[in-house]
């Protein structure tokens, strides 16, 4: 599993911290590395001290113990002490690959509903984005980081899973670049742990349950392992389907080959 912008040292002790945290993963070891992710983000001293090669490993692990130790399971310390043993191309890494390691926990705890997360996480972000005002609102920096996960939990609570609901308030952190990265990021964690791709499917009105499942059916062909659907309703698709797989477009709409066609004419 790699996470953008992780490359190096960094993604080495990535795959290291990975491996340590099979088995182990549960929602309650979520929760403690996201927040240690925000500790070491709003430290910058802690985080150069456990990227600092010259320090002595244990002394770093002392460190993790004295910092995190009552406030973490042994399981999640086991962790953090790990990560600060490590190397690290760049010291801001460690909070990154924490954070990843948070949502790799949180989504596994889903067990067999890790399908259903997937939905109510794409489900919100078409929701954020199709909303001027939420998106502004769960951005709104005068507004508290508790006030807007409260609005967040105002939204899902009692319709989403608890870790659909941890993941959407995580977006909120700051550590994405914006809101709808965030729970983009998420959706492809849901992805990497089923071991399954994902297709965007955009389409003028619903799919059949049938015509869905065998459109999924050839994209797994095609692709070489299960592909999961979100298909979102578009008004502006005339006729046919537009599927997105990561950076792959295949637009198969009307409008798409009239606008081929036109061309084609033109020159």
């Amino acid at each position: 599993m790699t996470v953008p912008g992780i490359r190096g040292a960094s993604a080495e002790a990535l795959a290291t911290l990975s491996s340590q945290l099979e088995g182990a993963a549960d929602a309650t070891v979520g929760a403690e590395l996201f927040s240690v992710a925000a500790v070491l983000r709003s430290e910058p001293a802690l985080r150069r001290i456990a990227a600092d090669v010259s320090v002595a490993a244990e002394a770093k692990a002392g460190l993790a113990q004295q910092v995190f130790g009552s406030h973490v399971g042994a399981t999640t310390l086991g962790l953090v002490s790990t990560a600060f043993g490590q190397r690290w191309t760049a010291a801001r890494d460690i909070a990154d690959v924490l954070e990843h390691l948070g949502a790799v926990a949180t989504v596994t705890s889903t067990g067999a509903d890790a399908g259903r997360l997937a939905d109510e996480l794409f489900a919100f972000a078409n929701a954020v984005k199709g909303s001027p005002e939420l998106r502004e609102a769960l951005a709104d920096p005068s507004r508290s980081l508790a006030d807007r996960n409260g609005l967040v939990r105002s939204l899902l609570e009692g319709k989403a899973l608890p870790a659909t609901i941890t993941l959407a308030e995580q977006s909120l952190s700051g550590s994405h670049r914006t809101v709808d990265a965030a729970l983009s990021a998420y959706q492809k964690v849901v992805a990497d742990v089923q071991g399954k791709g994902v297709a965007v499917v955009r389409v003028a009105r619903p799919l059949q349950p049938t015509d869905a499942e065998r459109l999924a059916a050839a994209l797994t062909r095609q692709y070489g392992k299960e592909i999961h659907l979100n298909v979102v309703v578009d008004p502006e698709v005339v006729g046919g389907i537009k599927v997105e797989i990561g950076d792959e477009v295949i637009d198969g709409t009307v409008s798409t080959r009239l606008d081929d066609a036109g061309r084609r004419l033109a020159g």
